[in-house]
């Protein structure tokens, strides 16, 4: 690809490309208007721009750096996207609908290193991170679907959870942020964005830093370094202690909540045990925590790993509330359609590889 995606500009880091390019300082509202508000797919479409603009723009930037390869659509109304991208990599990205409005969880990399031994995503080590723009063209591709259904709807909150780790990819995450946020594009609220961490001690720093106020979710899954390191290998860098460490830190600087991800694994860490455990680890800011238990959607890469049943995860619940944590089930969404993260795009690939 010769031209990059102009999707992967800031609203700052398009003024200062035209001014420096000699176009007036007016020429970015129009611009970021059409790609936003109007969501143009060609460049000769923004009928107010000059055409010396529009050839400049055409000369350096695409609209469109991926292609829609399949698209699963559930009866709970969740839809799974997988897109192909410039390089022949295929990512998934998923509309989810709730009573609050409609919800897309987002890929940050082509791949993850991660290595969580129940997740399907880890299936395929991470080759790339995706770029800004790859990232921000997701949630204009969904948008632009539901434009083409004509029900008027809008996506109106963002979940960065899809393949990858977000905070190992930080500066494109950090810009896809700011331009999604704009309230003079898709003006998506800052309270409205979720960004999970597999617990990348060292970037919750500077995250905490940002003075961008979106949510904070960490995947926890473990309330101990044995348990926690045997299910997510990231825990032997970063340590139940130096997660915490930054979890104070976040804290002190944002006073904003923090969701705890916890997934139910059958007889691993789905015990009261753990559930006391939990409590403890968490309850010196449990005013400021949100624990969030995730029925297990099973992968037939991983085999050894069995959703708990719904006796444990009720009692599990039910001993995190009665220790004063707060706490809920999420049920999954597109349980017909390949709802594990990353389950799509696995067997895809392996479909390709076997042709």
């Amino acid at each position: 690809m010769s031209h990059s995606s102009i999707y992967g500009l800031t609203y700052e880091q398009l003024q200062s490309w035209l001014m420096e390019h000699g176009e007036k300082r007016f020429r970015t509202e129009q611009v970021w208007n059409w790609l936003y508000k109007k969501r143009i797919d060609r460049f000769e479409d923004m009928n107010n721009v000059n055409q010396s603009t529009i050839d400049l723009l055409k000369e350096n930037f695409v609209l469109h750096t991926m292609a829609e390869e399949i698209r699963q659509e559930s009866k709970d109304g969740t839809i799974k996207f997988l897109f192909k991208l410039a390089d022949g990599n295929v990512i998934e990205t998923v509309l989810m609908r709730f009573n609050y409005g409609l919800s897309v969880c987002v890929t940050t990399q082509v791949g993850c290193n991660i290595g969580c031994s129940f997740c399907a995503s880890g299936l395929l080590r991470k080759s790339r991170d995706l770029n800004s723009g790859e990232i921000v063209e997701q949630i204009m591709n969904v948008q632009k679907h539901m434009d083409e259904r004509g029900e008027e709807e809008r996506v109106s909150h963002i979940v960065v959870m899809g393949i990858g780790e977000p905070l190992d990819n930080y500066k494109n995450l950090m810009d896809f942020l700011y331009i999604v946020n704009d309230d003079g594009g898709l003006n998506i609220g800052a309270r409205h964005i979720t960004v999970s961490t597999s617990g990348l001690a060292h970037k919750m720093y500077e995250f905490a830093d940002d003075p961008i106020q979106v949510n904070l979710a960490i995947s926890l899954h473990a309330p101990n370094n044995e348990l926690r390191t045997q299910i997510m290998k990231i825990n032997r860098a970063f340590p139940i202690e130096k997660l915490m460490k930054a979890v104070d830190y976040y804290l002190e600087k944002k006073n904003r909540r923090i969701t705890y991800e916890y997934i139910m694994l059958h007889d691993v860490n789905d015990h009261k045990k753990e559930a006391l455990e939990l409590a403890k680890l968490i309850r010196n800011h449990r005013h400021l925590a949100y624990v969030n238990l995730i029925p297990y959607n099973t992968v037939d890469e991983h085999i050894d790993y069995q959703r708990s049943s719904s006796e444990n995860i009720q009692a599990f619940y039910e001993t995190l509330k009665a220790e004063g944590i707060q706490c809920g089930v999420r049920w999954e969404n597109g349980a017909d359609i390949d709802a594990a993260c990353g389950q799509l795009r696995s067997k895809q690939i392996k479909k390709t590889k076997a042709v």
